[in-house]
C-alpha cells in the first residue's frame, strides 16, 4: 500500500478513503477490504512508532558530543577575533610608520611624469619649429594635399604643446595657416561641388576633415547648392516669361524633387558621416531667399485679377505647393523612414511661408468672392410677388455658395482659417438678409386700410421663405461645427508628419489663439452663427408685425368708426324717449362691428392653405417671430395663436375706442352692449372669447343706474368709473 500521500501538506482523509475504495478489490468485498486495510494501517503505525523511538534514542545519545563541538567552535571564534584585532593594530602601525615614505615615492613619480612630458614637449617643440620653417615652402608649391598634410602634422604637434607659454600664439599661427589653405582650396572646392565631381569632392572632404574644418566645407556645399538652385529658379522664370506663377511653381518644384534625390545619393557618397539635415538646411534657406521671392510673384500675379478671383487663384497655387510638400515628405520617408526634428519643421515652414499672409487675411478674400457671387443673383423686383419668388428660389444657391466657401476654407487653410470663414459667412448672410428687409419694406408700402387677401398670402409666403432659409442655415451650422471640430482634431495631433502640422505652418501666434478661442466657445454651447440667427429672428419678428398689420388693417379701419357710430350720435340722443324702453333683442349690432365680425370669420379659411399640410418652414419662422408660437406643437395651433393675437388687439382697440365716447344714453348703452355681445359671439364661433374688460363693460352698460354702484363690484375700477361718467350716473351719499 502507497502511504506517501500521508506526508503531503494537502492530505485529506476523505479524499484518500474515497480514492482507495474505488479499487476493484474494494468493490468486490468491502467488509473484508476494510478489515485488511485497518490491519495494514495498524502495522504501519507500529512501524512508525518503532522508527520514532529509535531516532529519539540516537539523538539523545549524540547530544553530549554536539555540546562539546559547540563549545570548541565558540572558543575558536573568540581566538580568531583577538587575532583580527591584533592584525588591524599592526596595519595601522605600518601605515603610520610608512606614510612619509609613500609621499616621497608619489612625489618622485610625479617628477618622473613631468620630466617625460617636458621631454615630449621639447621634442614636439623642435618638431613644430621644423614644420613651421618648412610650411612656407609647401605653400609656395601650391599643392593643396601636401599643405594639408603639413598642417595636419603641425596640428598634432600643437596638441602636445598645450602647456607651453606661447601655446595661444602657436594656435593663432596654425589657424592663420588653415585660413590660407582654405583660401587656396576654396575656388577648386566650389568648382568640384558645382560640377558634382565626386572624386575631387572626396579629396577636399578628406583635407578639410584632417584640418578640422569640415563644418566650413559643409557651408561651401550649402552655398554652392543654394546658388545653383537659385539660378534654376531665375532660369525657369526667364524661359517661361509668357507663363504665370502657377507654371513656374510646377516646373521648379519638380526640379527641386529630382535634385533632392540626386543630392541625397551624392551626399551619402561624399559625406558618409553626415545626415540628411544638411540638404534640409539648404532647401529651407533657398526657399526663403529666392530672387524674385515667391510671395512677391504671387502678389504681382494677384494684382492682375479682380478681388473676387484672387481666392481661387491662391487656392490653385496653394494646392501646387501642398502637392510638392506631400511628395517631398514621401521621398524623405521612403529613404529615411518617419522622423521629425526642428530642421524638418523649418523646411515645412519655408515651403508654406508664402501663404501665411494670405491665410491670415483669408476672410478678406473669401468675403470678396462671396459678395461677388451674391451680386450675380437677382435683386428686388417692382412686383412684390416676383421679389418673393426670387428670394425663395435663391435659397438653394445661397447655401450652395456657403458650402463651397467651407470647402475652400478646408482646401486653402486646411482648417486653420475657420475664424476668418465665420466672419465672411456672417457678412455674406447679413448682406443676403438685406434683400429680405427690402422685401418687407416693399410689403409695407403696399399696405392698405381695407382687406387685401393677396397681400396677406404674400406675407405668409415670405414668412415661409424666411423659415426655409432659417432651417437651411441651422443645418449648415451643424455640419460646419462638425467640420471645424474634425479639422481641429487633425491640427491638434502631434503624431503626424511636420508637413501636415498646418497650425504651425500657416498661422501666426495671434491667429492660433483666435482658432483656440473659437474651439473653446463650442464647449460653452455657443452657436457659431449666432449673429445671423438673431438677424433672422428679428427679420421674422418684423415680418410678423407687418403681417399682423396687413391682417388687422380692415379691423382697424372699422374700429375707428366706433365713436362716430349713429347709435350715440347727437340725433340719437334726441330720440332717447323712442328706444330707451325697447327690450335687448330689439337691438341689432351696428355695421362697423358686423364688418369686423364677418372679417374675423373669414380669417381661418385664408390661413388654411398654409396650415392644411405640414409646413415646417412656416412653423419655424413663426416660432422665431413670437415666443407665443412655441407653446403649440401642432400646425393648426398656429392658426389659433395668430387669431388670439388679432383677437386680443381687436378687443383692446374696441375698448379704447368705446372709452372715447363722451356720453351714452340708455338706448346707446344697450346698443353698445349689443355690439360687444355680437363680437363675443363671433369670437366664440372661432373658439375664442372676449377680453375680460369688454365682458365687464357689457355688464356695466346693462346695469340700471340704481344698481350700478352695488353690482359693479368686482369689475376694473377704472373701467367702472369711465362707464359711470359716460352714462352720467351720480351716486347719492
Amino acid at each position: 500500500m502507497d502511504v506517501s500521500a500521508f506526508s503531503e501538506d494537502t492530505f485529506d482523509v476523505k479524499d484518500w478513503i474515497n480514492k482507495t475504495f474505488k479499487s476493484v478489490e474494494a468493490q468486490e468485498n468491502k467488509d473484508a477490504f476494510v478489515s485488511s486495510l485497518v490491519m495494514k494501517l495498524q502495522l504501519y503505525v507500529q512501524q512508525v512508532n518503532g522508527a520514532l523511538e529509535e531516532t529519539s534514542q540516537s539523538v539523545l545519545s549524540s547530544l553530549p558530543r554536539v555540546l562539546r563541538d559547540t563549545q570548541f567552535l565558540q572558543q575558536e571564534a573568540l581566538a580568531l577575533r583577538e587575532k583580527m584585532v591584533a592584525v588591524k593594530q599592526e596595519i595601522e602601525k605600518v601605515e603610520k610608520d610608512t606614510a612619509s615614505s609613500m609621499a616621497t615615492l608619489e612625489k618622485i613619480d610625479r617628477i618622473k611624469t613631468d620630466l617625460q612630458t617636458a621631454k615630449q614637449g621639447l621634442h614636439e617643440a623642435d618638431n613644430w619649429s621644423v614644420l613651421a620653417n618648412d610650411v612656407e615652402e609647401v605653400f609656395e608649391s601650391g599643392d593643396v594635399e601636401a599643405i594639408a598634410n603639413k598642417l595636419f602634422s603641425m596640428q598634432k604637434s600643437l596638441a602636445m604643446l598645450v602647456n607651453v607659454i606661447d601655446y595661444e600664439d602657436k594656435k593663432l599661427q596654425l589657424e592663420g595657416l588653415k585660413n590660407r589653405l582654405e583660401a587656396i582650396a576654396s575656388p577648386k572646392l566650389v568648382q568640384a561641388f558645382t560640377a558634382a565631381n565626386l572624386e575631387q569632392s572626396k579629396v577636399y572632404v578628406d583635407i578639410f576633415n584632417k584640418i578640422e574644418r569640415l563644418p566650413q566645407l559643409l557651408k561651401y556645399y550649402h552655398n554652392c547648392l543654394k546658388v545653383s538652385l537659385g539660378q534654376e529658379w531665375r532660369r525657369t522664370i526667364e524661359l517661361a516669361q509668357d507663363e504665370n506663377i502657377s507654371y513656374w511653381l510646377h516646373t521648379y518644384y519638380d526640379k527641386l524633387l529630382s535634385t533632392w534625390n540626386d543630392q541625397v545619393k551624392w551626399c551619402h557618397l561624399v559625406f558618409p558621416n553626415t545626415s540628411i539635415d544638411i540638404i534640409i538646411d539648404v532647401y529651407a534657406d533657398l526657399l526663403k531667399s529666392l530672387d524674385p521671392g515667391i510671395p512677391e510673384c504671387i502678389e504681382s500675379f494677384l494684382k492682375q485679377h479682380t478681388n473676387a478671383m484672387q481666392l481661387s487663384l491662391l487656392l490653385e497655387l496653394k494646392q501646387i505647393t501642398k502637392h510638392f510638400a506631400v511628395n517631398l515628405q514621401g521621398v524623405i520617408e521612403t529613404s529615411h523612414g518617419k522622423f521629425q526634428n526642428s530642421k524638418l519643421l523649418s523646411l515645412a515652414q519655408a515651403i508654406y511661408a508664402p501663404y501665411v499672409t494670405y491665410v491670415v487675411k483669408y476672410n478678406i478674400y473669401e468675403t470678396a468672392q462671396l459678395e461677388h457671387q451674391l451680386q450675380s443673383m437677382g435683386s428686388a423686383q417692382d412686383d412684390l410677388s416676383d421679389t418673393i419668388n426670387i428670394l425663395s428660389l435663391s435659397i438653394s444657391r445661397i447655401m450652395e455658395y456657403a458650402n463651397e466657401a467651407n470647402k475652400r476654407c478646408k482646401l486653402f487653410t486646411d482648417g486653420c482659417g475657420y475664424p476668418g470663414l465665420l466672419k465672411s459667412l456672417i457678412s455674406y448672410f447679413n448682406k443676403y438678409l438685406e434683400k429680405y428687409q427690402t422685401a418687407i419694406r416693399q410689403l409695407e408700402r403696399k399696405k392698405v386700410k381695407h382687406e387685401d387677401w393677396n397681400l396677406f398670402q404674400m406675407c405668409l409666403t415670405l414668412m415661409q421663405t424666411i423659415g426655409d432659409l432659417l432651417g437651411h442655415i441651422q443645418q449648415f451650422e451643424k455640419s460646419l461645427m462638425i467640420d471645424i471640430i474634425e479639422a481641429n482634431n487633425k491640427l491638434q495631433s502631434t503624431a503626424c508628419s511636420v508637413f501636415i502640422q498646418y497650425k504651425k505652418l500657416l498661422l501666426n501666434t495671434s491667429n492660433q489663439t483666435e482658432l483656440e478661442n473659437l474651439i473653446a466657445s463650442f464647449q460653452k454651447d455657443e452657436t457659431i452663427l449666432d449673429p445671423i440667427m438673431k438677424s433672422i429672428n428679428k427679420l421674422c419678428s418684423d415680418l410678423h408685425r407687418a403681417t399682423y398689420e396687413v391682417i388687422f388693417a380692415p379691423i382697424f379701419t372699422q374700429l375707428l368708426l366706433v365713436q362716430k357710430a349713429p347709435a350715440w350720435s347727437t340725433e340719437a340722443n334726441k330720440m332717447i324717449h323712442l328706444s330707451a324702453d325697447l327690450p335687448d333683442y330689439s337691438f341689432a349690432p351696428q355695421e362697423y362691428i358686423t364688418q369686423v365680425g364677418q372679417y374675423l370669420m373669414t380669417l381661418p379659411q385664408h390661413l388654411e392653405p398654409f396650415l392644411l399640410r405640414e409646413n415646417p418652414s412656416l412653423t419655424q419662422a413663426l416660432k422665431a417671430a413670437d415666443p407665443q408660437y412655441t407653446q403649440s406643437s401642432t400646425e393648426s395651433g398656429f392658426t389659433d395663436i395668430l387669431l388670439e393675437i388679432i383677437t386680443k388687439e381687436t378687443c383692446q382697440m374696441f375698448l379704447d375706442q368705446t372709452l372715447g365716447i363722451c356720453q351714452l344714453n340708455s338706448a346707446a348703452c344697450k346698443q353698445l352692449a349689443t355690439d360687444i355681445d355680437y363680437l363675443g359671439n363671433v369670437l366664440e364661433e372661432l373658439g375664442l372669447c372676449l377680453s375680460e374688460n369688454l365682458q365687464h363693460m357689457s355688464l356695466l352698460l346693462r346695469l340700471s343706474p340704481e344698481d350700478y354702484q352695488n353690482s359693479s363690484s368686482g369689475c376694473n375700477a377704472r373701467l367702472v368709473a369711465a362707464v359711470r361718467q359716460m352714462r352720467n350716473i351720480t351716486f347719492s351719499a
